[in-house]
């Protein structure tokens, strides 16, 4: 029986092969959710998903793009802000 902890599904369960050629059972932390545009609700990318254990230890070029808006807004909600702007 596992540990309470991992009954839930919050955990993934991942079936790796030891070195002595037992298959066992692992619990993962599922990864989170895409990042999604503030504007549009779209998919952004260059944004990586991960644990924020995994993301701490990516460089700040990594973790995000890094034009003005950038992992915030998607591409095409931040051209048009920025003509918006532009305009006023």
């Amino acid at each position: 029986m596992p540990a309470n902890r991992f009954r839930s599904r919050s955990y993934k369960r991942v079936h790796k092969k030891t070195p002595g050629g037992v298959n066992v059972l692992r619990y993962k932390k599922k990864k989170p959710s895409k990042h999604v545009c503030a504007e549009c609700g779209a998919v952004l990318h260059g944004v990586p998903r991960g644990r924020p254990y995994e993301i701490r230890k990516l460089s700040k070029t990594a973790r995000r793009p890094s034009r003005p808006y950038g992992g915030y807004l998607c591409s095409a909600c931040t051209r048009k802000h920025f003509k918006k702007e532009a305009r006023k």
